[in-house]
């Protein structure tokens, strides 16, 4: 049959289908199980009327259950089996062999990387974008193209960025950007500025915001502040956000010292994707493009929503720009920073497709999903496989209930 044809005939009888459903759900509702007549007219007629919404709801219900529900308690229950045993019960067993396997632990890190600089450079960025766009008069037309990026797939913006890290031989013209634009660089004082001086001031000050941001964090811990006392739960949770925030100084200093001693090899064509660590932060930059734009969008409905009068009385208080922004604007929207934040941390923690397409887990570049699919599909292992899933929706989960929790108090 033809695609297009299937795919009209699949619309007619999905629509279709749900209205005759709610069509004649409704009438035997109305006509045979609860008729709107004799001595019981008006009670029949209420209980209809309570018993309507769950017909509404009934098929999304359903499908939730056939298609989430299930698959959960089967990815839970194939874990704890084992295929070469033809199913049998092995408790978690599964769950030791995947913690002590070496590329499970590669995934659970890159993870974690992922998800202290795609959610953070998401963020400030599409916030940047938000507060800038709304101040000059082309500013709808920056803010489409912006948001252009989420109309492709993960795995188109993959194409386009592997052309742009596309590596040749030295005798060959070189169609990637990145190392067109690297064949330029010398050695010389220029080469000094861009390679060394410039990625060190960058290690640097993302050095002093890390440090800050777990000073700030930890801070209530040793100053009496009126109001409630937080619970033990939040005293650890500040302890570790301070304590993190340290190591991330210290990680940057020391790739302060990195960027400024490390040997360059200039004039040769690198491979980027195959250059351990780096390499993950170059495909971190194709999430971080295509999420700029949700983040911008979201953030920019919530900067307009910010009350004129609290901005016209930082202003006449003597607010700089900078003072405006930061402590009146941002302090106002900062639940909808922590929705947009906890959003795209969900994508993060779901990142398939990028790896896949770049690089395919090789060069220590391994994610959990990918990790998942090379053992179910791959190894023919549903029992790592599926136990992997677990370990992904374990993190999924905790994260998708505060969001929840968070645009439920925003709507209030």
């Amino acid at each position: 049959m033809n695609p297009a044809l299937q795919g009209l005939m699949t619309i007619a009888v999905g629509v279709g289908g749900c209205l005759a459903y709610f069509y004649f759900s409704n009438l035997v509702l109305d006509r045979f199980i609860f008729p709107a007549r004799g001595a019981q007219a008006g009670r029949n007629i209420n209980r209809a009327n309570m018993v309507r919404p769950w017909l509404f709801v009934f098929p999304a219900f359903f499908f939730l259950l056939l298609y989430l529900g299930y698959p959960v308690f089967e990815t839970l229950r194939l874990s704890l089996t084992d295929r070469a045993l033809g199913g049998a019960f092995v408790g978690f067993a599964n769950y030791e062999q995947m913690m002590n396997e070496p590329k499970f632990w590669e995934a659970m890190r890159n993870n974690m990387l992922w998800l202290i600089v795609v959610p953070a450079a998401s963020t400030a960025f599409g916030l940047l974008a938000a507060q800038l766009t709304d101040r000059i008069g082309w500013g709808n037309i920056a803010k489409s193209l912006i948001f252009m990026p989420m109309a492709i797939s993960f795995v188109g913006a993959s194409v386009i960025f592997k052309l742009i890290y596309e590596a040749r031989p030295v005798d060959a013209a070189q169609i990637g950007v990145m190392n067109a634009v690297w064949l330029n660089f010398e050695g010389g004082i220029w080469s000094f500025i861009f390679l060394r001086v410039f990625p060190a001031i960058l290690c640097g000050a993302f050095a002093v915001i890390a440090a800050y941001v777990g000073y700030l964090a930890a801070r209530p811990l040793w100053e009496d502040r009126p109001g409630p006392r937080e619970g033990v739960m939040m005293k650890g949770a500040r302890a570790f956000l301070g304590l993190f925030g340290l190591w991330l100084a210290w990680v940057s200093v020391r790739g302060v010292w990195g960027v400024l001693t490390a040997s360059l090899p200039y004039g040769e064509p690198i491979n980027w994707l195959t250059l351990p660590f780096y390499n993950n932060f170059l495909l971190m930059v194709i999430l971080i493009w295509i999420q700029t734009g949700f983040a911008m969008v979201i953030l920019s409905a919530a900067l307009r929503g910010i009350p004129e009068e609290t901005i016209e009385a930082a202003i006449i208080d003597g607010a700089k720009p900078l003072q405006l922004f930061f402590q009146i604007k941002v302090p106002q929207i900062m639940g909808t920073i922590v929705v947009v934040w906890t959003t795209i941390t969900l994508v993060v923690l779901k990142i398939f497709d990028i790896v896949f397409a770049m690089t395919n887990g090789q060069w220590e570049t391994q994610v959990l999903a990918n990790y998942m699919y090379d053992k179910l599909f791959r190894a023919n292992d549903w029992g790592v496989g599926s136990a992997s899933a677990i370990v992904i929706m374990a993190l999924v989960t905790p994260i998708l209930v505060w969001n929840v929790h968070n645009a439920r108090k925003e709507m209030r």
